[in-house]
């Protein structure tokens, strides 16, 4: 039941996935966060033909991946390290984006909590 208090709780205070930020970047912290950049140039991407969806922060590692896949054809067990690079991305920025939406509940229920008292 804990886990799916978090999005019971996202919903009091009028939060779903795909809003943007709307507090400071940098409220909180005690050093300078720089922002996420993309790695991978948009021409690159197209070139490649990947699509939209997965133009994301690890879109340079899948384009390793996939001119790997590319090179070694048939023997795609050579391109192992290039998919386990991808993958890890992949999760490392699912995690990054559920700490920011959890920071961004947060925040929000101090807000409503603060204006709430006075």
């Amino acid at each position: 039941m804990g886990q799916m208090m978090g999005s019971y709780d996202a919903r009091k205070v009028d939060l779903y996935m795909d809003d943007k930020p709307t507090f400071d970047p940098q409220a909180g912290f005690n050093y300078q966060r720089k922002p996420r950049e993309m790695v991978a140039r948009e021409e690159d991407l197209v070139s490649a033909k990947i699509p939209v969806k997965y133009r994301d922060y690890c879109a340079h590692h899948l384009l390793e991946y996939q001119s790997c896949r590319y090179k070694n054809m048939p023997l795609l067990y050579k391109c192992a390290h290039e998919k386990h690079a991808y993958l890890i991305c992949e999760k490392d920025d699912y995690v990054i984006r559920m700490k920011e939406f959890e920071r961004e509940r947060r925040l929000r229920l101090r807000e409503k909590r603060i204006v709430g008292v006075a």
